[in-house]
């Protein structure tokens, strides 16, 4: 497919998701539900720059808007980075591998496309914990008239987190540098923590609010 898959309309990337090819797959919408999430973000904030009642948070709404149109956009070109990522791990593995020189370039190119893969996916689950903290933020100060929007932006950052994680971990399965997956299970598990305590934290105030 020559046509970014960011630049598809949501019905043309449903089918393409749909469809029998294994990429776009969970990573690309993933990285969807993150730049919605984000981009809701953003809207409770431009819902409440400007309003007299909203005066005292003025500066920290515009702030949480310029901080969640940055993260939106590099969720959007995740989209895309996750297919090529995939793409090239499939390109490895149909790599040439007649002779033993073949099968050892093969392999280390399936080795080092993984861990591109895998760098991608958790890229995406580190900046879904800065949208999720946006979110609260957003839920805490902003808007009450777009209240529910700051909590499907949180649900929304939250699925693009767990998504970013399975993808992670199913890649991590196939690697051989034991170093490279330790460091990034444990790195996961923190991650794990901060977003469960976001998450309830986030649920709370909507829960009291709405």
């Amino acid at each position: 497919m020559t046509t970014k898959l960011v630049n598809l309309t949501v019905k043309g990337f449903c089918e393409e998701l749909a469809s029998s090819s294994p990429a776009p797959g969970g990573g690309s919408a993933s990285a969807v539900a993150g730049a919605l999430g984000a981009a809701l973000a953003s809207m409770v904030g431009n819902l409440t720059v400007g309003k007299k009642k909203y005066a005292e948070v003025e500066l920290d709404m515009k702030v949480l808007r310029e901080k969640a149109n940055l993260l939106k956009d590099r969720y959007l070109q995740l989209i895309d980075e996750d297919t090529e990522a995939f793409n090239e791990v499939m390109a490895a593995f149909k790599m040439p591998k007649a002779t033993q020189e073949e099968k050892s370039v093969r392999r280390k190119a399936i080795q080092e496309g993984t861990k591109k893969a895998t760098a991608t996916p958790f890229e995406m689950a580190k900046i879904s914990v800065d949208v999720l903290k946006l979110c609260k933020e957003a839920a805490l100060k902003g808007n009450k008239n777009a209240l529910s929007d700051a909590g499907v932006g949180a649900g929304m950052a939250e699925a693009a987190f767990r998504g970013a994680v399975y993808n992670v971990k199913i890649n991590l399965g196939s690697l051989k540098d034991e170093e490279f997956v330790a460091k990034m299970e444990n790195d996961l598990t923190n991650l794990k923590t901060e977003v469960s305590e976001l998450s309830q934290q986030i649920y709370k105030a909507m829960d009291e609010s709405l």
